[in-house]
């Protein structure tokens, strides 16, 4: 039977709860560490004007590369697409991708199937920068340019800090690309931010999610990767059937599930998105849906605090404070969140 009683105290122990407070000092190496990396990466970019982009990932780095989409499609212009990896892995066939930029994401570099992928769009003329926690894995031999994670170890099989790191590192080398010095100017503040919204009180939404079995996870733009990521932390930690949507589209036929009480849980970035994502908000929860949002107001919903920051450093900052939630709602649940049933640090796909 779940605890309706959720205390730091009784789910501060976790591997999962120690990785993911850790993300204000991965940052705060990768920034360091890093930045030459960064400049020689945006100097060949802005050199090469890449005509398109494509982002390699499975699991949490997928979200991250969700989250990579937006950001080089808003800030830079560049249409960006998820690769197919078994175009390459299963079906054998070659793509051309001559002028192109390919990221890939992952915490281990190991999958058979995405450095598959990697070697394949490389041969095929794309620049390949691999954002990678382990530096000696076959992912990064396979790559033009690494720009290591600096998340450390990471041992739970829940990702935390790595998944930060990665959208941290996707901040910059936007940022550096564009030379946008506001940006750069705010992720230097991150570290510390990050530290202040692990601090952030979400315990009510904690104590709403524990006995629930489905529920909808909302975000949008730059925000909509941290959906995903959130509504498979659900799955994978707490056994709650999640589901991510845009707040663009859940009324287009999801939101026939909702009834009185159906849980949400929504992220919401203080930039073009905010008004339509209140009013989204407003409507579920018109309908019954108890609806629970960080970023954005509304009298109709319950309201979580926020950092507030540069919008696109936004959803990193509500990924911190969210990880420190659903690690509670998994021990409330009598689960262990460090070890899913079913579940390995490392996946190997082929």
């Amino acid at each position: 039977m779940a605890n309706p009683q959720i205390s730091v105290a009784q789910s501060d122990n976790t591997l999962m709860f120690a990785e993911a407070a850790e993300a204000g000092a991965a940052i705060r190496r990768q920034i360091t560490r890093n930045n030459d990396k960064f400049a020689r990466i945006a100097d060949r970019l802005r050199t090469s004007k890449p005509v398109l982009a494509t982002t390699i990932g499975r699991g949490s780095s997928d979200h991250a590369c969700v989250y990579a989409k937006y950001l080089l499609e808003i800030e830079l212009g560049v249409i960006t697409s998820p690769a197919g990896l078994s175009v390459n892995s299963i079906y054998n066939t070659s793509l051309s991708a001559e002028n192109s930029l390919c990221i890939a994401i992952s915490q281990s570099g190991q999958s058979p199937d995405l450095v598959s992928a990697v070697a394949a769009i490389r041969k095929a003329g794309a620049f390949v920068v691999a954002l990678v926690n382990v530096e000696d894995s076959p992912l990064a031999a396979a790559a033009d340019e690494i720009i290591p994670l600096q998340a450390g170890p990471e041992k739970s099989v829940a990702a935390t800090k790595s998944f930060i790191t990665a959208l941290a590192a996707i901040a910059q080398l936007v940022a550096h690309w564009k030379d946008d010095r506001e940006l750069l100017d705010a992720i230097t503040k991150l570290p510390d931010q990050l530290e202040s919204a692990w601090d952030l009180d979400w315990r009510n939404a904690a104590e709403a999610f524990i006995d629930v079995q489905s529920m909808f996870v909302l975000g949008r733009g730059v925000g909509y990767g941290v959906a995903r990521e959130a509504a498979l932390k659900f799955k994978e930690t707490c056994s709650i059937h999640a589901e991510a949507y845009s707040a663009a589209e859940v009324l287009h036929g999801p939101a026939a599930l909702i009834a009185d009480g159906f849980p949400v849980l929504a992220f919401s970035q203080n930039d073009e998105t905010q008004s339509s994502m209140r009013d989204t908000l407003g409507t579920l929860a018109a309908r019954g849906a108890n609806v629970f949002a960080c970023g954005v107001n509304h009298p109709s919903i319950n309201n979580l605090p926020a950092i507030s920051a540069h919008p696109i450093l936004e959803p990193i900052l509500m990924t911190q404070s969210f990880y420190k939630l659903v690690n509670a709602v998994s021990i409330a649940r009598g689960l262990d969140p460090d070890r899913p049933p079913h579940l390995s640090k490392v996946t190997e796909t082929v």
